[in-house]
């Protein structure tokens, strides 16, 4: 009898227990959660239905779904991955392979230019936002979720990366205040932007193979691999902000840990002054470093 079949004709209740047993076993983080989100996307159900429906009977292609979902996340797929979407900044983002995972420490990065821009004066009444290296659009998506008057750019390399931030800025009734390009970092863009973001590769070129199998096997290396001191990306954004930056404005990127001082100096060298200092991440680690293009 195939695993499936077992599934089968079990209740909601018991499948859901049965899989975070089966989670904690391999040694899965958050079992209970990941076991839930499964068997919920399995059965078409959201957390609360979940319950509500935890004596109905898994159907054959219900249990189907589940163990096709367990077999991924056991092999070290991201709960994300198999669902298809992440929330960021309280948006629900469609993934694709192009795209990263948003993670909770990005969040610093719109928190820190939120802080920034409101702290300038607006060009001619609306802000001017280019977000290099968009992914999912999740910086960018989310700084015009707080600024209904600002209009924005995403650029990326892959194309699919673009389709996937487009369907996203629909979904959240975005894409008429943004436009997505096909550019290496802001190579085709024209300025002046009141704000530049980015969220760029910043691991070793060395250290890819080392890294956690969800992040290794899972996330697109393109937006990995940061070079052979993962410092590459930074000289590139840092020697084309201060031509699309208007005079007074700001540049925001997200660093790996220990890059927060190296990543200054870049953009000092660019002729940008940097923050003296780099805003933290919830675990307390340097994670947002700021630089303005100076007014005169």
């Amino acid at each position: 009898m195939t695993a499936s079949r077992r599934t089968a004709g079990l209740a909601i209740d018991a499948a859901r227990r049965a899989l975070a047993a089966r989670f904690a076993a391999a040694k899965i983080g958050n079992p209970e959660l990941d076991a839930r989100l499964l068997i919920g996307a399995a059965a078409n159900l959201d957390l609360t239905q979940l319950i509500a429906d935890g004596k109905r009977s898994l159907g054959v292609a219900e249990a189907e779904a589940v163990e096709r979902f367990a077999a991924r996340r056991i092999a070290g797929e991201p709960i994300a991955r198999i669902l298809g979407e992440q929330e960021f900044w309280g948006l629900r983002l469609t993934l694709s392979d192009a795209t990263l995972i948003p993670r909770a420490d990005t969040e610093t990065i719109v928190e820190t230019a939120l802080v920034l821009l409101r702290s300038m004066p607006a060009s001619a009444g609306r802000y001017r936002i280019a977000d290099l290296g968009t992914g999912s659009g999740a910086i960018l998506l989310a700084l015009l979720t707080e600024l209904l008057d600002a209009t924005g750019v995403g650029t990326d390399l892959s194309e699919e990366a673009l389709q996937t931030a487009q369907i996203n800025a629909e979904l959240h009734g975005l894409a008429d205040r943004i436009a997505f390009i096909v550019s290496d970092y802001a190579s085709a863009l024209n300025g002046p932007f009141d704000l530049v973001v980015s969220n760029p590769p910043y691991i070793r070129s060395a250290d890819i193979d080392a890294l956690a199998i969800d992040v290794r096997d899972h996330d697109p290396h393109l937006a990995l691999d940061g070079g052979a001191d993962g410092l590459g990306a930074y000289r590139i954004i840092a020697a084309q902000a201060p031509g699309i930056l208007k005079p007074g404005g700001a540049l925001v990127v997200e660093v790996g840990i220990g890059q927060a001082t190296d990543v200054a100096l870049i953009m000092a060298a660019s002729g940008l002054v940097p923050e003296t200092i780099p805003r933290p991440d919830l675990a307390g680690i340097p994670r947002a470093v700021a630089a303005w293009k100076p007014s005169v």
